[in-house]
């Protein structure tokens, strides 16, 4: 059975020496699992492999054998809420990272039962084990502190004693959560009298102020945010402070202000432009973006060559680049031709988590002129970026979509041998990044970008607007066509709790016409089947409210969040080989030599890696299925689309 790599300190080993291997004895338990693609001719048996750990050892040893566990292996564990011995168990799920929601929320609910504790003081447990050094720990904790904030506010009062001893925590995790946490409870001003008592508790306060879910209570923060801002306070919690104010959109247009003065102090100027970044165009004064562009140049001049590819040099040019459609035409090319003897234009694209699209929807460069693309995947799935030839996206993608991961073209996968192919970054890992430098056509046009991985290109597409003059474009030019005709634009960021309080009121009088129409609409029949049509990647939706047992919200949430629980049998997981391959899908067989999976609804056969080549092997926790596919729909038409899924049951 396949682990994944890890590191065992001799004192650990010693004290486990005599419960190694017969520890990990598996009880194999076996399924038929019908093969996608084969119209349910031909079935592969897949080995489920059940851990027998022992728990009535020592807490170290328990410890050791929970630790080499995969998290598939972690969750086959018999556990239960009668027994502490089930107590690491329910620890090793709560913050092991790649765990669903679901998972998460259960073990602390369990910890609660048999610690006879809450399910808030669990996760702040568990939120004092991490190291918030390191960037994995970060997202944990991120993680774990989504969950106790996402208790209705009545519950977070009742454990508002809880949340102030933590506050007293060593670790600043539980400190930040439970900061957050009396926040959202409605006492912004306990929270501030609380941080008045250290420098370290004024960090953690603001940096608490972007997990608060609540935009107002983030907005009651601003004048002390605004006060910690000040020039008699300590560099951290100045830079802190300019963080925080980015969370704050009632206030960006003074944030604006203030923050601009200080992208050339030496300490906060880092901070202060990426704060900058995120404040929106209409919200910029424009007598203060002719201030800093100057200054911003002068800094980028006086940025040592080896230090210009750094993040923080990214940022500064991103910046600036958003603020010269508002400067003079003639300063605009002056501070242009400074930056192109220093550097080559960048644009950075990132990928945004478990939404499956780019962060930069077109973006313009001159024709003949070099550009760097800079591709930051900040998903959990690998991504790409292949530009292409006006009008071909969809053509390119589907060609890549009949390459096998092993196919490559010139070392990249899913990039097809095609003339209609520009320019390609590698398959980019989670947290990973890629460049590609090159010069713009020298024909002006609309060049889509799209990654090609396998599906993805539905959602995941942009375009690089090639133009003859890049000033006159900036000041006058109009917006790309979609490359697919998708004339939608953003409605809102929809979450359940937006339209728990209209069901079951919503799903009266819908139709099955407009509800099919969105299935299609929203890509729902890509991955998913329902009543006998559709893909196969996804969980067959025929019966989605039987499974549900009538419960619509659940159903609704499912749709919404698709995190919150997921199916181990549509689980993807993430696998890099030893020759740097990358392979992800949902596990259709597995047996001791090789590991079978599937990407796409229309796979004509599963990919098959043999697990001696594999370097990692990652399951996420977020789903295939992306958060944001009803972000361009309205309130009506996701009632629209829940009442065909539940009610109208006859296909139109």
């Amino acid at each position: 059975m396949y682990f994944p790599r890890f590191i065992c300190a001799t004192r650990q080993f010693a004290l486990a020496s005599c419960f190694t291997t017969a520890y990990l004895t598996q009880s194999v338990v076996h399924a038929q699992s019908t093969m996608p693609g084969h119209n349910g001719s031909s079935t592969e048996t897949v080995a489920a492999a059940k851990p027998k750990i022992f728990l009535d050892k020592s807490p170290r040893i328990v410890e050791y054998q929970l630790k080499r566990l995969s998290n598939a292996q972690l969750l086959m564990v018999d556990r239960a809420t009668d027994h502490v011995k089930y107590v690491p168990v329910f620890s090793a799920i709560l913050v092991r990272s790649g765990m669903a929601v679901s998972d998460r929320e259960l073990a602390a609910r369990s910890l609660a039962t048999l610690r006879k504790s809450s399910y808030s003081a669990e996760i702040l447990a568990a939120l004092s084990t991490l190291d918030n050094t390191q960037p994995e720990s970060q997202r944990l904790a991120r993680e774990l502190s989504s969950l106790l904030l996402a208790q209705d506010q009545s519950t977070l009062r009742e454990h508002l004693s809880s949340f102030e001893n933590a506050t007293q925590s060593s670790s600043s995790a539980p400190r930040r959560a439970a900061l957050a946490a009396i926040i959202s409870a409605g006492q912004s001003q306990r929270a501030v009298e609380i941080a008045s008592k250290s420098v370290e508790l004024q960090v953690d306060l603001l940096a608490s102020v972007p997990l608060v879910n609540q935009a107002r209570y983030r907005a009651e923060l601003s004048s002390k945010i605004l006060e910690l801002l000040g020039d008699d306070q300590p560099k951290l919690v100045r830079q802190q402070a300019i963080e925080a104010l980015a969370s704050i959109p009632e206030s960006f247009a003074d944030s604006f202000h203030r923050v601009a003065a200080l992208v050339d102090h030496r300490d906060l100027g880092v901070a202060a432009v990426r704060t900058l970044l995120r404040i929106p165009a209409a919200q910029r004064d424009e007598r203060v973006v002719q201030s800093i562009a100057e200054k911003l140049v002068k800094i980028a001049e006086a940025t040592p060559a080896e230090q210009r590819t750094s993040d923080s040099f990214v940022d500064l040019t991103q910046l600036l680049e958003s603020l010269l459609p508002v400067v003079s035409a003639e300063k605009a090319r002056n501070y242009r031709q400074r930056m192109r003897e220093i550097s080559v234009r960048v644009i950075r694209i990132r990928t945004v988590e478990e939404e499956m699209r780019y962060d930069v929807k077109f973006f313009a460069a001159e024709a003949g002129r070099p550009v760097q693309l800079v591709l930051q995947n900040d998903d959990l799935m690998p991504h790409n970026l292949v530009v292409t030839q006006p009008g071909f996206l969809k053509e390119v993608a589907l060609l890549a979509a009949t390459m096998t991961p092993d196919a490559t073209t010139d070392g990249k996968q899913y990039v097809p041998k095609s003339e209609k192919v520009l320019l390609a970054s590698s398959m980019v890992q989670a947290g990973k990044s890629d460049r590609i430098t090159f010069d713009a056509p020298q024909a002006p046009g609309e060049y889509p970008y799209v990654c090609t991985y396998p599906n993805h290109w539905l959602r995941m597409y942009g375009v690089m607007v090639v133009v003859p003059d890049l000033e006159a474009w900036q000041r006058a030019g109009k917006p790309p066509t979609d490359p697919l005709g998708n004339n939608r634009s953003f409605v809102k960021n929809w979450k359940t709790e937006d339209l728990l309080a209209d069901l079951p009121n919503g799903l009266r009088g819908r139709t099955s016409e407009i509800g099919a129409r969105i299935f299609q609409e929203a890509t729902c029949a890509q991955c998913h089947k329902l009543r006998g049509a559709g893909g196969t990647v996804g969980p067959d939706l025929t019966d989605l409210l039987a499974r549900w047992k009538g419960d619509t919200s659940a159903v609704l949430r499912e749709i919404l969040d698709p995190s919150h629980k997921i199916d181990p049998k549509y689980a993807a997981h993430s696998i890099l080989t030893d020759t740097g391959k990358v392979y992800s899908g949902v596990i259709v067989a597995e047996d001791t030599a090789s590991i079978s999976l599937i990407n796409q609804p229309d796979q004509k056969s599963p990919t098959k890696v043999l697990r001696s080549e594999i370097e990692e092997m990652v399951k996420p926790p977020k789903s295939i299925m992306p958060a944001a596919l009803m972000d361009q729909f309205t309130k009506d038409e996701i009632f629209e689309l829940l009442a065909y899924l539940t009610v109208n049951h006859i296909t139109p």
